[in-house]
């Protein structure tokens, strides 16, 4: 899974009938790939009905994918890649059986080693930001230097620089993507802009 720009945005809880403004507005802006989580309302049918709407090269995949169940479920409505919280063994081989990119969950040096190992495209270290963050990366680099890795938990424009260092190959973000006002206000307008914002500091 290659990310033109290295950030996948998570958007959990979203209206369906804002999605599709603010997916297309999000694209425009830069972002390569946008992850809607399994627990929000109605997330099945927003990637149904979005997904013959994704610009080429652009990706919209489903995240908090934490069975096999889900991940078919997932499949199902379209996504375009899994991303799950957690290291599940059967969800990483039903995603490579299915052709679809997987950012596998882990935490620990262990979990990390045997997502990649069970051949997870990235492997999502999370909650990175509360076990020291860049920190934290690095320290999982110095063995693990051929893994690839995805920083999600804590990053923002304040820190997001030292996570690219520490050798992060992606971030996943939220709120200090598109900014939390913006969203509750749906002002795309604001999304737009705070896109681009993030964008320009990687």
């Amino acid at each position: 899974m290659e990310l033109e720009v290295p950030v996948i945005g998570i958007l959990r809880g979203v209206e369906g009938g804002f999605f599709g403004e603010l997916m297309a507005v999000s694209f425009a802006a830069g972002l390569t790939a946008l992850e809607v989580t399994m627990n929000t309302v109605g997330a099945e049918e927003i990637v149904r009905q979005c997904r013959p709407a994704v610009p080429d090269g652009k990706l919209l995949g489903m995240g908090t994918i934490r069975n096999l169940e889900e991940a078919r479920r997932a499949v199902a409505a379209g996504a375009m890649f899994l991303v799950s919280p957690n290291l599940d063994l059967e969800v990483i081989a039903y995603a490579r059986a299915a052709g679809l990119p997987i950012v596998a969950g882990a935490l620990t040096p262990t979990e990390v080693y045997a997502a990649w190992a069970a051949g997870a495209d990235l492997v999502k270290v999370f909650p990175c930001g509360a076990l020291g963050g860049p920190g934290y990366i690095r320290d999982l680099r110095g063995p693990f230097d051929h893994i690839r890795l995805a920083a999600v938990g804590g990053i923002s424009l304040a820190n997001l620089a030292e996570y690219f260092v520490a050798g992060a190959a992606a971030v996943g973000v939220s709120s200090s993507l598109f900014g939390g006002k913006a969203l509750r206000e749906k002002n795309l307008d604001q999304i737009s802009v705070n896109v681009k914002n993030f964008i320009k500091h990687i």
